[in-house]
């Protein structure tokens, strides 16, 4: 491990040691990964990942939360959330985010305090603070630690912190939440959401593990790195069939760029 990486291992260990006890976000994403991982190699059992479910969250990471919390040791709680009936993150406004991450450190207090664990943190890394993210206002308003933040950890260092700590998702795609494939604007339901899920679904199950397949009523845009999309072509027709039978009438590939809406509304 290189000098200025090793420094900020170092900063992020004292972080989380000057804590007694902590409720880590868990989503199961590289960066919450990386905290629950060190908040559990320090704070022993006095560190609590918590994962929200709603219909928001893909099933398949739900169980990979499971599986990486059991592999590092940690205790895992799941919590159900109910963003899904907030008629302000229905209405999918640009700041959803905000209602969402609102929702969630506002169960997160509930159990801090059943707990008397004072401390929760989040997988907010430095490179975050440069995006348009609404859930760091949430953040700033529950007092919520960002531990990779304060250590200046970002993308690319968590990765690498991941990987050298033998982390099976250091190299983790990212995962946002199924509603960030409906446009803003566009209202979210949970047929569009159960939509999404089955059709993204299909396609990973022919080996593409990067994806979105975004919303527009009856149009999905499978957004998709170049290398897969001749996988796409070769399977289109199985593919245009199944979008079908879940109620997609036309199909457009796209190439894939994460945070994709986020750019579109630059523009």
């Amino acid at each position: 491990m290189e000098n200025t990486l090793r420094q900020k291992y170092e900063a992020l260990k004292n972080e989380i040691k000057k804590l007694d006890s902590a409720i880590v976000a868990f989503s199961g994403g590289v960066d919450s990964v990386l905290v629950l991982k060190v908040a559990h190699d320090i704070l022993g059992d006095e560190a609590i990942a918590v994962t929200a479910d709603s219909p928001s969250l893909p099933r398949r990471e739900l169980e990979e939360t499971k599986k990486i919390a059991e592999e590092i040791g940690a205790k895992h709680i799941v919590i159900n959330t109910e963003e899904t009936e907030n008629g302000n993150y229905l209405r999918n406004p640009a700041n959803r985010c905000y209602y969402c991450k609102t929702e969630l450190y506002s169960k997160l207090k509930e159990i801090s305090k059943q707990a008397g664990i004072k401390n929760i943190l989040n997988g907010t890394n430095f490179d975050d603070l440069g995006d348009y993210r609404p859930g760091l206002k949430a953040a700033d308003e529950h007092r919520i630690i960002s531990p990779l933040k304060d250590a200046k950890l970002a993308k690319s260092d968590v990765r690498e912190l991941a990987k050298y700590l033998d982390l099976k998702s250091w190299d983790k795609p990212s995962s946002p939440c199924l509603s960030s494939r409906v446009p803003y604007g566009q209202e979210i339901t949970l047929k569009k959401l159960r939509m999404i899920e089955e059709a993204e679904n299909f396609l990973k199950d022919f080996g593409i593990t990067e994806l979105r397949v975004r919303h527009f009523g009856n149009k999905a845009r499978i957004d998709v790195k170049e290398d897969d999309k001749n996988r796409i072509n070769i399977n289109f027709e199985s593919i245009n069939k199944k979008f079908n039978e879940i109620g997609f009438n036309e199909i457009e590939i796209s190439n894939f760029k994460s945070g994709n809406l986020n750019f579109i509304m630059a523009k």
